[in-house]
């Protein structure tokens, strides 16, 4: 039965994969689909950065999680100290997790729990990843009142690979958004902000009130959490949009010391690499596509990858075929449009 229920959402999501739907949509729709199955009090899905697994969009379900609790949520994916983060999923073998695993004392501990969960009256969580050729694409995180079974966790192992191809596919739209001037935030070590040069709050607080704040408190997070002190994130706007976050401590080690972030537009070249690993390249496609943009002949794209000109036009002729282009030109337009 789990198994016959899998794999009708595999077929609906694919369908879905194949209408051309961007990242919120598309996940808009699956949670739907996944309910049926996996019902669930709370849900919110993310989109997750191929290279970094930092969460780069969020969608809900029909109930969303109260304003006021997305903070502390946000502080939990980032401050290194919790269990079940999606980055940590995305390293597992089975990339699903129920809290309810854990020893008693260490569920105590988890923030989640303690600070969100159990004051909305929740008490059991199952997390997921969504991962496909060793790239994870998207997570989920579902809670409800009562536990959630071993089938339900089998169903949601057996339909993420899809779910993921799904946002792979989706990763590749990319939304108009409004060019806009880089702004310089300053914030404490709350992740509250104390100054900044522009505001981007409009872009983003259009998804959901408070999301600036939510992300600012993220990106603080994670580089205070940082051995290097820095922290960096690609998250979609509205509009499908791409914008890039950079956290950096002021002074490495000091508690109490403030975090200066910038937040601007992606570039094309930022984008590059999120591109590639949505069409599905390989390792060796994407080094020969990075040579690609910059005009270097066959000759010497060889000679930069210690490889043949022969290997080299392989590579070009298969991420021809993925892309859906005809030529260098149309290959490069196609990624740095």
């Amino acid at each position: 039965m789990w198994e016959g229920r899998a794999e009708a959402v595999r077929r609906d999501v694919a369908a879905l994969a194949a209408a051309g739907l961007g990242v919120a949509e598309l996940h808009a729709a699956a949670i739907e689909l996944v309910e049926r199955v996996v019902p669930a009090d709370l849900t919110c899905w993310a989109s997750l950065d191929p290279d970094t697994a930092v969460i780069s969009s969020m969608t809900s379900g029909r109930a969303r999680v109260p304003g006021a609790y997305e903070p502390l949520l946000a502080t939990c994916e980032y401050d290194g100290a919790q269990p079940h983060t999606f980055a940590e999923l995305a390293r597992r073998p089975v990339p699903v997790a129920r809290l309810s695993d854990l020893p008693r004392r260490v569920v105590e501990r988890s923030g989640r729990f303690a600070d969100v969960w159990r004051p909305l009256g929740l008490g059991h969580e199952l997390r997921v990843v969504f991962r496909v050729d060793g790239t994870s694409w998207g997570a989920a995180g579902l809670v409800r009142r009562g536990e959630f079974g071993d089938r339900e966790g089998e169903f949601l192992t057996s339909a993420a690979p899809a779910l993921a191809a799904a946002t792979r596919v989706a990763a590749r739209i990319r939304g108009a958004g409004e060019r806009a001037e880089p702004a310089v935030v300053v914030a404490g070590p709350d992740g509250r902000e104390r100054t900044a040069t522009a505001a981007w709050r409009s872009e983003l607080d259009e998804i959901a009130p408070g999301r600036f704040a939510v992300l600012l408190r993220a990106v603080v997070t994670g580089a205070r959490a940082a051995a290097t002190g820095s922290f960096r994130a690609r998250v979609r706007d509205a509009r499908g949009g791409w914008i890039v976050w950079h956290a950096g401590r002021l002074v490495a080690g000091e508690d109490d010391g403030e975090t200066v972030v910038t937040v601007g537009r992606a570039s094309s070249i930022e984008l590059l690499g999120v591109l590639l690993a949505a069409y599905g390249l390989t390792a060796r496609e994407r080094d020969v596509c990075r040579e690609v943009p910059a005009g270097r002949s066959t000759v010497d794209i060889a000679g930069r990858s210690a490889s043949s000109a022969h290997t080299v036009q392989d590579h070009l002729t298969s991420v021809f075929g993925k892309v859906g282009v005809r030529s260098r030109g149309e290959l490069t337009a196609t990624l740095l449009s």
